[in-house]
């Protein structure tokens, strides 16, 4: 695994060339209480709705981390690995919870079943659903929890996020890596990489509100401004 000093100093990643100064695979963990087992920074279970959840570690982002850009283009949020890219949000007159329903229902049907990774970023402000679980770093050092469920659990485990009252995490994506949804910290609005196929469906919909973007365009949706 690689570390990233607290300085963040630039680090060689293993698995890819070159160097990157943020977004580092690691896993955050609190200082260490011997007699305190959620700072465990190895797969760990946990339990909701009489189920026991996995929640992820830095194996399971690797292939994300430190593989996104700097600036304002849609790559800021998702790897530039994706067919195509798009920002949605919630259109005027629509309400949060229909808008994600819809996101949810377009992404899920064009998905084979199997469990989807949520991201939920600790902002220490926001729900993050399972507060003592271990995090994972990305992007700029922010910590996620990382939980191994469903479209199900994505639409209704959290309750409130920084885009508004929806239950929507910060950042998922099935197990295969065939999409990547992502919203950054300052953001209102939602970036996603996938198939054109996928992309087709989500525009469509006029509840999920999507608009094709270019890797190299200015990610922010017409009318929305940054934080």
């Amino acid at each position: 695994m690689a570390w990233v000093c607290p300085e963040g100093h630039r680090w060689r990643a293993t698995d890819r060339p070159g160097w990157s100064p943020w977004a580092t695979p690691t896993a955050v963990t609190t200082p260490h209480d011997a007699s305190d087992t959620t700072t465990r920074t190895g797969p760990v279970q946990v339990d909701k709705g009489g189920r026991s959840w996995r929640i992820g570690t830095a194996t399971d982002v690797a292939w994300l981390a430190g593989r996104t850009t700097q600036g304002f283009s849609v790559t800021t949020a998702i790897p530039p690995v994706f067919e195509a890219y798009a920002t949605f949000h919630p259109p005027a007159g629509v309400g949060i919870g229909a808008h994600e329903h819809a996101v949810v229902d377009e992404l899920a049907a064009r998905t084979p079943d199997q469990p989807w990774w949520l991201g939920f970023l600790d902002t220490g402000a926001h729900d993050v659903v399972f507060p003592h679980a271990s995090r994972v770093s990305l992007y700029w050092d922010w910590s996620y929890v990382l939980v191994e469920a469903g479209p199900e659990q994505a639409l209704s485990w959290r309750t409130g996020h920084m885009r508004g009252d929806g239950a929507l995490p910060d950042l998922f994506f099935p197990a295969d890596r065939s999409w990547l949804v992502s919203a950054l910290w300052d953001d209102t609005w939602t970036d996603i990489g996938a198939s054109a196929a996928v992309l087709t469906a989500l525009r469509r919909n006029p509840l999920v509100n999507a608009r094709l973007v270019g890797p190299d365009e200015d990610a922010c949706p017409p009318g929305l401004t940054r934080d």
